[in-house]
């Protein structure tokens, strides 16, 4: 659902933005910045490593945390489906492996059970049309689309359907192929993240200017999906507007799996969700004037008076 919200006086563009709401947060213009902590599979198949990592998103300040979800047989290149991969499970083909770190029905059940204790928003990436249909038994009240599913149309149709609040990522496109996807979504319930699909992210890759681009043409609540090693760049695209930003979280980047290197740690996250409280309070409304603080100084040191 599409809430109206006052845009402060003096900012770029319309008088009025919109913003969605998502479980039970707003998220547009003039709200705190929604920040998704991206568990993905860093949980490594162990539902009590992501209960872990749930526990530092809640307790970093993050209002939502994020899985993948897929059907492995449908989900996995065919080139890809029978080479070995090397595991901590010992030496399997990655469909195997994909198996493997899949969560099921019984996991899920207690990942919304933890969520719901920890007043915790929880949702995921389908990576394939069956698993909407997995997610929508599990009464998801949201979907993430990757970056790599921007093209896939059938299922962006499917989780149009669904009526419920939608995630954009926009790495690997081109702007026809992410017209395509929102003319397909629609934008009653969208938000846009730009992204970068660089893991991880040099900083002459982030384009961060694009999230001006996207906020002019879709008119919808823009965020960013960052891939960085760092803090600097997402903390920019909150300076630069951006109403939600998502983050791969671990318990530490040195653990097995393909996307923890790319992975803020407990301590960066909180630093993370800090600093944009910070940054987001320092904005301000665009109207000058003169404050409080600076009457005592103004009383000493200016000569002329207007």
């Amino acid at each position: 659902m599409r809430v109206p919200v006052a845009v402060a006086p003096g900012r770029q563009g319309a008088e009025v933005t919109d913003a969605i709401r998502i479980g039970r947060n707003i998220v547009g213009e003039g709200h705190p910045v929604y920040v998704i902590g991206e568990i993905g599979l860093n949980h490594n198949g162990s539902v009590d490593i992501a209960k872990q990592l749930m526990d530092v998103a809640k307790e970093a300040g993050c209002q939502a945390v994020k899985f993948q979800k897929r059907t492995p047989e449908i989900a996995t290149p065919e080139h890809m489906k029978s080479t070995p991969r090397e595991t901590p499970w010992g030496t399997m083909t990655y469909l195997e492996y994909r198996y493997k770190v899949e969560f099921e029905q019984e996991e899920y059940a207690e990942i919304a059970r933890y969520a719901d204790e920890l007043s915790l928003e929880w949702f995921a990436s389908p990576w394939d049309e069956p698993s909407v249909d997995f997610l929508e038994a599990m009464d998801t009240f949201a979907y993430k689309i990757a970056s790599a599913s921007v093209t896939d149309l059938g299922m962006l149709r499917k989780i149009a359907a669904t009526g419920k609040p939608v995630i954009l990522s926009t790495g690997m496109s081109t702007l026809e192929q992410i017209d395509k996807a929102v003319e397909t979504l629609g934008k009653d319930n969208l938000v846009i993240l730009h992204a970068t699909s660089t893991y991880p992210l040099p900083p002459e890759e982030a384009n961060l200017r694009v999230i001006h681009t996207l906020q002019e043409r879709y008119d919808v609540p823009v965020g960013y999906s960052g891939h960085e090693p760092g803090l600097q760049i997402s903390l920019a695209a909150v300076a630069l507007g951006a109403v939600a930003v998502e983050r791969h979280i671990t318990l530490d980047r040195t653990m097995w799996g393909s996307d923890h290197a790319a992975s803020l740690e407990p301590q960066g996250l909180r630093h993370l969700v800090r600093d944009i409280r910070i940054i987001e309070t320092a904005l301000g409304d665009g109207v000058k004037k003169v404050f409080p603080g600076e009457l005592a100084p103004l009383s000493k040191l200016r000569r002329v008076d207007a």
